[in-house]
């Protein structure tokens, strides 16, 4: 099989060739050739009207050359017929006026040759190339890329968004970092040369459950430059911030979902530094971590033949009236038709007597549970011990005050801010993802309105961070653990984050999540004075992120 395919969403117009005898998996014959003419603003970020242009100037000398090679393989092979079996082109997400472009060269290059058409999701095809390429079977990926950044797991079907900025993309962010001190375009490599040149600086660190947000950092950072700190101190706070807080919500959807697999994707990704902290975490989690060549990882057309393959080999294709792009396609809207259904996880934990979380290793001992936020060797160790040491004692704050507020939560019986350990009263026999029902998430809904009626928020309520079943003489009770990422506020914007948490959790565990986030939603209403208002933040926050 022979495809070519057709990049072009933000800034690089590329055209590849995918050759393979088997496009469900990666073999030794497979062949990639790659032709990419990359905008290249002489200063500041992607210009949407010049990457048009560019774009409109380049689509179609790169695409001749694909063609051109594929004629020269075709031939090598013997073939005398049409040079190519199908077009597959991004379809989006990325700028209109380049989607345009690309997609009108697909439909011209297809009905030329007469073979099918496929709209590929540029997002889902950058975790496609590292599951393709390592041979994973189901990994959780992070796209840290210009204009994205998220955590996407594979259930029912189709790719789930785990968790995402709330503000911009990760490559964006450091490029307006970078436009401030005046340095040009790509702004990435220059900060990942000049932190290694610096010291530790520190800055804020932003994480909601699987969320997380890069504004605070950069308005930070440049303050920090403004304010005479040394722009190598800075670059190194904000690889170690940024990088960091990217794994953390890696290791929370590992954790979330119960996968042993990680890949990497977005150009972002070619950084020393985050692939090196990704891989670190994975280790001492005992995960693999797959990053794909840099080629791979920045904007190409190679995996957008690559998937492309995959889709066509499972009839996914798309009539040229239908063919229209999308700028703001979602991961989540691809019905995933050339996977079959996952196989289940078993994640029952009854018989074991330690459990490695995201943050903390968990220990059971009878009647007792030893939490232990143990450091994180990937993380800055400035970082790590104030992560530790504040998340440790918000946690031990957090839980009691939710008691008295009506909340079940587990006893603690011990509190070490410096070895950053609790001892807790164990509850429950399983986590909520191990038992869901309508009844036990209405539950979670009407206990994270009481904590918010009272002032603050749980951080990170996804099913993993709430107890249930059979412990003690209340085997229905719904328990809520893990407070270490709550804080206390009556910000009806920072209460809808944790309903959003808790339904980016549900999309990630339960098989009905709409039917179970409604049951939540309804107690919460029925149960918080401030309803209206939360859930109207909620919306909004829903709108905001980079896919909606």
């Amino acid at each position: 099989m022979r495809v070519l395919g057709i990049e072009g969403t933000a800034w690089a117009a590329s055209a590849a060739v995918f050759e393979t005898p088997d496009p469900a998996r990666a073999t030794d014959d497979d062949h990639v050739f790659i032709e990419t003419d990359a905008y290249a603003p002489e200063s500041g970020g992607i210009h949407p009207r010049e990457a048009a242009e560019h774009m409109g100037e380049a689509i179609p000398t790169v695409v001749e050359t694909a063609i051109a090679h594929a004629r020269e393989r075709a031939a090598a092979a013997g073939e005398n017929g049409v040079p190519i079996d199908a077009v597959a082109f991004a379809r989006g997400p990325g700028l209109g006026p380049c989607l345009r472009i690309v997609g009108t060269a697909a439909r011209a290059v297809a009905q030329r040759f007469d073979v099918p058409l496929v709209g590929v999701n540029h997002m889902v095809a950058h975790l496609e190339v590292g599951r393709h390429r390592s041979g994973f079977d189901s990994p959780v990926c992070l796209n840290a890329s210009g204009a994205n950044a998220h955590v996407l797991g594979y259930r029912n079907g189709r790719y789930r968004v785990l968790g995402e900025t709330m503000d911009t993309g990760v490559g964006n962010a450091i490029d307006k970092f970078t436009r401030h001190v005046g340095w040009s375009h790509p702004g990435g490599p220059k900060v990942e040369r000049r932190a290694r040149e610096g010291e530790y600086h520190e800055l804020p660190y932003v994480v909601k459950g699987m969320d997380f947000s890069f504004s605070g950092i950069m308005s930070a950072a440049k303050q920090a430059v403004d304010d005479g700190v040394p722009v190598e101190d800075v670059c190194r706070g904000m690889e170690e911030t940024i990088f960091a807080m990217l794994t953390e919500v890696s290791e929370r959807a590992l954790s979330l979902t119960g996968a042993d697999e990680l890949v990497l994707g977005g150009g972002v990704g070619q950084n020393d530094r985050l692939q090196g902290m990704l891989a670190e975490m994975c280790d001492q989690r005992g995960a693999d971590f797959f990053a794909p060549e840099d080629r791979f990882l920045r904007d190409n057309a190679g995996m957008i033949a690559m998937l492309g393959a995959t889709m066509y080999a499972a009839g996914d294709t798309v009539p040229i009236a239908d063919s229209g792009i999308d700028s703001n396609f979602r991961p989540d809207e691809v019905a995933v038709t050339w996977r079959g259904p996952e196989e289940s996880v078993d994640r029952r934990r009854a018989a074991e007597t330690e459990v490695q979380g995201a943050e903390a290793t968990v220990r059971f001992e009878g009647d007792r549970v030893v939490k232990e936020r143990v450091p994180r060797s990937y993380r800055h160790p400035a970082l790590d011990e104030r992560l530790r040491t504040e998340r440790t004692r918000q946690e031990a704050r957090l839980t009691s005050e939710a008691r008295r507020n009506g909340v079940p939560t587990p006893l603690i019986r011990d509190v070490d801010p410096q070895e950053a350990r609790i001892v807790f009263q164990r509850v429950g026999g399983a986590d909520l993802r191990e038992g869901l029902s309508a009844s036990r998430v209405a539950d979670v809904g009407r206990w994270l309105a009481r904590i918010h009626d009272a002032g603050f928020v749980h951080g990170d309520p996804t099913t993993r961070n709430v107890r249930v079943g059979a412990r003690g003489d209340r085997p229905d009770r719904t328990v809520l653990i893990d407070f270490g990422l709550g804080y206390y506020t009556r910000e009806a914007e920072d209460h809808a984050m944790d309903i959003h948490v808790l339904a980016q959790s549900l999309a990630g565990t339960a098989d009905d999540p709409e039917t179970l986030l409604s049951a939540a939603e309804d107690a919460y209403r029925a149960e918080s004075e401030h309803a209206d208002a939360v859930f109207a933040s909620l919306d909004d926050i829903e709108g905001r992120g980079r896919y909606q």
